[in-house]
């Protein structure tokens, strides 16, 4: 029972990074919501409207800044950009200029429609940026690459014993929790590549992940309270084997999800850009309409 102390707590740091990285997103959207509520919140202050002259600034703020998100496409296409930052700066400049745009928009449009040109426009603008959150979100689960994820996978199996070169698990005093991940590993790395395998994966994989998680928190305190009266363990001994027990588990199923997840997101991915692009252009055109429309009449 030392190995599970030293092992567990060896587990890679790139696992305690991902689920950091991805814990990160939690506050990001809560402040999208309460920026919504406060650009509302603005828009119902009675300050200005929409077509006097702060209403109208306002406006042309927001339109220059979604003008400027393709500066972001230019550097990604051109090589004369390319030289211009790092990737990693235009991405967060495009990721701001995504959010702070729609915000001034919905704010100058104080939330209702005025015509139908900019009726369409507004929509437009908001599925595009709606559409750019769900692409951050699911382009944050793909970009480390598969070979990353796998690596980080391969690791957690040879410090857990799960790989054929170790002789033993360190799970191996409780072959319920060990024959239970494995048979979880299985089934998910060797499914069958459809669309109904990857929409799985990517909205129930996580459930199934959890269910199995707590199956075997539960499966593993009967072993170990054998093996602390055994051995003479004071309570704190036994609450902290289990801790790490639990921690080892955890991190296995989720180094698991994240590789049987990989494909299913880039599938995703390819599909978001489908979708995502004609829109763009649709608020391109719808825009340019409501400005001409604004000025003509």
């Amino acid at each position: 029972m030392n190995a599970i102390t030293a092992e567990t707590s060896a587990v890679p740091e790139r696992g305690s990074r991902r689920l950091r990285s991805i814990s990160s997103d939690f506050p990001l959207y809560t402040l999208l919501v309460l920026l919504t509520c406060g650009a509302w919140a603005i828009s119902r202050s009675g300050w200005f409207k929409a077509g006097d002259d702060v209403g109208y600034w306002i406006g042309v703020a927001g339109a220059s800044m979604l003008l400027l998100l393709f500066t972001y496409p230019l550097r990604k296409h051109f090589r004369i950009f390319q030289r211009v930052g790092r990737v990693k700066f235009w991405l967060w400049f495009h990721m701001t200029l995504g959010i702070g745009g729609p915000l001034l928009i919905l704010v100058h449009s104080t939330f209702r429609i005025g015509s139908l040109n900019a009726g369409v426009a507004l929509y437009s603008m908001i599925v595009v940026a709606l559409s750019g959150v769900v692409g951050r979100f699911i382009y944050r689960r793909i970009h480390s690459g598969l070979d990353g994820q796998r690596a980080n996978l391969r690791e957690l199996q040879v410090r857990a014993g799960f790989d054929q070169s170790e002789a033993r698990s360190k799970l191996d005093f409780a072959p319920q929790v060990q024959d239970r991940l494995q048979a979880f590993e299985q089934h998910e790395l060797q499914a069958s590549p459809s669309w109904l395998t990857h929409l799985r994966q990517v909205s129930w994989l996580p459930v199934q992940m959890w269910v199995t998680y707590f199956i075997c928190s539960w499966q593993v305190r009967k072993p170990l309270r054998k093996i602390a009266r055994r051995k003479g363990w004071d309570p704190q001994v036994l609450a902290n084997r289990k801790r790490l027990a639990r921690k080892l588990v955890r991190r296995y199923l989720g180094a698991v999800v994240r590789v049987a997840q990989f494909t299913a997101y880039e599938r995703v991915f390819a599909l978001w850009h489908v979708i995502h692009i004609p829109f763009v252009y649709l608020l391109i055109v719808s825009a340019v309409a409501h400005v001409i429309a604004v000025h003509v009449y």
